[in-house]
């Protein structure tokens, strides 16, 4: 679990998060969403310690990720797997590479161990005869299958997902969807997800935050945010028609 208490950031003199509080569960997919400028990625960033916050408190299972010694951060961010916008493979290096490459700057196995562990994700997340393939030869699906199999080689107890169905046509983003669900479940990990995709919001959302303007505005999950109210919410989740026409056969029913 990771819990946030009242972050904010700003860069300058501007408030980019603000006083924003919420836990992120295990073994559940907990997603942060809002328009593009809300916020999400800075929240992501200050959750991996890649921006310090200026005022708040971030736990990891109950300890206190803002306020560990160098030798400590360096130990909890071996337990969190990112899969980046885009994938963010290196493309000098095969998929076998690629995927090795955590194992091999963090852990201290032998390379047989390396190499077995790595063949295990690749079975995991349904890669077959791409190992010495170079990513410009995958198509969109397969590298973000890649990027997820590094992502979990490391065995983390958090996972964090930005836009993880950037530039994926609807079925592949539905597949990569299931597939991070399926991990999530099966392996126990707190993941987080930033999106704007709603079909990941419907499919996937365990738990849900929305952002607007850098403060939090609502909080639920994939059945109550076709229920809710609130008009901010309802303009972002309803601005297409087919989700106006999901909230129309909603009322129906009711």
């Amino acid at each position: 679990m990771i819990e946030i208490n009242k972050i904010s950031k700003s860069f300058e003199n501007t408030q980019v998060i603000e006083n924003i509080s919420a836990t992120f569960d295990k073994g559940k997919t907990n997603l942060i969403i809002g328009q593009s400028g809300s916020g999400k990625t800075v929240l992501m960033k200050c959750m991996l310690g890649l921006l310090t916050i200026d005022e708040g408190e971030i736990y990891f299972d109950d300890e206190k990720f803002n306020e560990q010694n160098i030798s400590k951060l360096a130990d909890l961010r071996k337990q969190m797997g990112m899969v980046f916008q885009g994938s963010a493979l290196f493309d000098s290096m095969t998929v076998l590479d690629n995927i090795l490459f955590p194992l091999r700057m963090f852990s201290n196995k032998s390379q047989p161990e390396m190499i077995e562990r790595t063949k295990e994700v690749i079975r995991r997340v349904d890669l077959k005869d791409v190992d010495n393939k170079f990513p410009s030869e995958l198509s969109g699906g397969m590298r973000k299958r890649v990027a997820i199999a590094r992502a979990i080689v490391l065995n983390p107890k958090y996972l964090f997902c930005d836009e993880p169905n950037s530039g994926l046509d609807p079925k592949t983003a539905i597949i990569i969807d299931k597939l991070i669900k399926e991990i999530t479940i099966e392996y126990n990990i707190t993941t987080v997800i930033n999106t704007h995709d709603m079909n990941s919001v419907m499919e996937i959302g365990d738990k849900i935050i929305f952002l607007v303007e850098g403060r939090k505005i609502w909080e639920g999950n994939n059945k109550e945010i076709l229920n809710t109210d609130d008009k901010l919410i309802n303009d972002f989740v309803y601005s297409s028609e087919i989700f106006k026409k999901v909230k129309l056969s909603q009322k129906k029913k009711h």
